[in-house]
């Protein structure tokens, strides 16, 4: 900028910082005081909305119904059956400061009401035309006031049945400075929807109602928890997420965390509730990421509706005007029980709407008129399929393969397959072993992934189970078990090495030479073996058992870069699983790698008892299921 534009900018500050200095220190009106509370309470529709909601909650209705109109800038019209307000009352509602949830500096420290600053519908009304009537039971009739520029009209008598109806009209109607940053209607409503959302969410055992220029939007009855988490959200999200209940000491945690299958670009269905309260907290938003961070793509985000309950002395609600940030009193210990709860309930991999639909041996198939089977509902678990894949839920239960014939798999394939030895396999022996004489005779249940019927184009092994028909990505699933095991074997200090019967030798490079002398210790902890053989060479003279049948070179040159780029103690601590699922990748079985059926078995039933199956290392499924009714529809039977 040129310096006569540069001078032209601050000669005109400077006149006006001079001018307020000459100024004398005076009180602000009132009005102009609720106009600023105003700013920073009421930035747009759907935050008066929101205070206006809260008040409703707090009143203790059962039926709250909400009307826009023009996305909440001309209207908002909150009706409610509470308690409602007395005569007496009505005027110090709409009071600067005058609340009936405390009174004392103790009450403030335990909050438990969703509102209780006093503030919001004074901030309202100073910047609207402000409508409110309210009756309590005990009344004859209801009473009105209205307020409009700071003037407050006196009580009237009005028809209402018992509870309390707010109207705010003309938002900004005399500050039209602030009306201009005002969005479009449709804007304004989605950001009203989603506050509506949020209060829904909240409190399920109340009735909501939202109607947009005469409308009806959203209807949503009063329900239990998790239905009212399948009607804001939809079906998808709850037939794809697990539930969550952990409680610790003073805390307890509960609710439903997507699987990644159901991953967003964005953060639009992350619902997060502290004591009844929507929040947005970085601790809260740390814990869920890392929880997340093993099976989630980078780009994506997880979606939840999650509660958090804990005593209301141990956090502070009052750290924000709108309430949405608050703090807590042992924010590391806070962080850990989240944490764990969630990577806990993701390892699991129990599916929310259905319990553990994949390990329910009770569905049967019964013949209906055109000759083909439907899968009968199991209603204890709700088992319901909503016509789409469904991906990565199963139920970490071992199952005994049945006869004949494919089923059980020798040892040696397991060998093969993931590079363990013989006498590691105690508890996928338990899964192969044949069923005795006396088990036989009875009809033998069906494991979770089913059976392998076959393998496309090198890539896919096609299976089958009770629901239908099952379609596994082999590369990511043994990707995720080879994954698992290396993470395991390296926290118990158990992860073993296997010599190379011919070492392999390559060439290398002199940081990359250095690197193997310097961290000989660092590579034997992660099971390797790897030293110089000339001053141009090293050469590997060991690897970790289940990565034997690795390129092991380049899983060498891998390795050493990563150690070369991060350092030994990083690649061991924060990178551990980076590094882990790297090497991982390398000993996966490959693309066109063709399988027999004993070992596609193999990889089903180890599946069926690891963690995280349902996603390789990035995040991306590893199989989905295509029920029979789904392949019914596609093929039209019935119509």
């Amino acid at each position: 900028m040129a310096i006569g534009a540069t001078q032209g900018v601050i000669m005109p500050l400077r006149a006006l910082l001079e001018k307020c200095l000459m100024n004398a220190i005076k009180l602000l009106p009132d009005l102009l005081i609720s106009q600023i509370a105003a700013g920073e309470v009421v930035e747009r529709p759907a935050s008066a909305l929101k205070e206006m909601l809260e008040n409703s909650v707090d009143a203790g209705a059962a039926d709250i119904t909400v009307q826009l109109v023009q996305g909440g800038i001309k209207l908002i019209r909150v009706m409610d059956n509470g308690t409602g307000i007395s005569k007496e009352d009505i005027p110090l509602a709409l009071a600067r400061h005058a609340t009936s949830k405390i009174s004392t500096l103790e009450d403030l420290q335990q909050v438990v009401s969703l509102g209780f600053r006093g503030e919001a519908l004074a901030s309202i009304a100073a910047v609207s035309r402000l409508t409110l009537a309210s009756r309590r039971a005990e009344q004859k009739h209801a009473w009105k006031v209205q307020a409009e520029s700071g003037r407050l009209s006196p009580p009237e008598p009005v028809a209402l049945a018992s509870g309390t109806t707010v109207e705010m009209h003309d938002l900004y109607f005399n500050t039209p400075a602030r009306r201009k940053f005002l969005k479009t209607e449709a804007t304004e409503f989605s950001y009203c929807e989603e506050t509506f959302k949020r209060i829904a969410l909240s409190r399920p055992d109340i009735g909501f109602t939202l109607q947009h220029n005469g409308t009806v939007r959203r209807h949503l009855r009063a329900a239990d928890p998790r239905s009212r988490i399948a009607a804001v959200l939809g079906d998808e999200f709850s037939q794809t997420s697990v539930l969550i209940d952990e409680q610790a000491a003073d805390l307890r945690l509960w609710g439903s965390a997507a699987l990644p299958a159901y991953s967003r670009a964005s953060r639009d269905a992350q619902y997060f509730f502290v004591n009844g309260r929507f929040v947005r907290d970085k601790l809260i938003t740390h814990a869920l990421r890392e929880a997340y961070r093993d099976v989630l793509h980078l780009d994506r985000y997880p979606a939840f509706v999650l509660f958090l309950e804990m005593k209301a002395e141990s956090v502070d609600a009052n750290v924000h005007p709108t309430k949405i940030e608050v703090r807590f009193r042992d924010p590391r210990a806070l962080h850990q029980f989240v944490f764990h709860a969630i990577d806990k309930a993701l390892a699991t991999g129990q599916p929310a709407s259905r319990g553990s639909v994949l390990a329910t041996g009770d569905q049967e198939h019964k013949p209906n008129d055109r000759g083909n089977t439907d899968m009968a509902i199991n209603e204890k678990a709700g088992a319901e399929f909503s016509g789409y894949p469904r991906q990565g839920v199963m139920s970490l239960k071992s199952y005994i393969s049945p006869e004949p014939p494919a089923a059980a798999q020798p040892q040696a394939f397991y060998s093969a397959l993931f590079g363990v030895e013989d006498d590691g396999l105690k508890s996928a022996q338990t899964v192969l072993d044949i069923h005795t004489a006396g088990t036989r005779a009875k009809e033998p249940e069906v494991p979770p992934l089913g059976f392998a019927l076959g393998q496309l184009r090198g890539i896919y092994i096609l299976s089958q189970n009770d629901r239908g028909l099952l379609i596994v990505d082999m590369h990511a699933a043994h990707e995720r078990l080879l994954y698992e095991k290396l993470k395991s074997a390296l926290d118990n200090h158990t992860l073993a090495m296997q010599p190379l019967l011919i070492p392999a030798t390559f060439y290398a490079d002199s940081l990359d030479i250095v690197t193997a002398e310097e961290n000989s210790d660092s590579l034997s902890e992660l099971g390797f073996e790897i030293s110089t053989f000339s001053p141009t060479m090293l050469v590997v003279r060991s690897v970790p058992v289940a990565l034997k049948n690795a390129d092991v070179v380049k899983l060498a040159r891998d390795v050493l870069s990563d150690i070369r780029e991060f350092g030994a103690s990083q690649a061991l601590t924060s990178r551990r699983n980076e590094l882990l699922s790297t090497m991982a990748c390398h000993g996966a079985v490959r693309a066109n790698r063709m399988l027999t059926i004993p070992e596609m078995n193999a990889l089903l039933r180890e599946m069926e008892v690891t963690e995280r199956a349902g996603q390789c290392n990035h995040g991306r499924p590893t199989w989905f299921e295509i029920s029979l009714a789904d392949l019914d529809k596609m093929f039209m039977r019935g119509k």
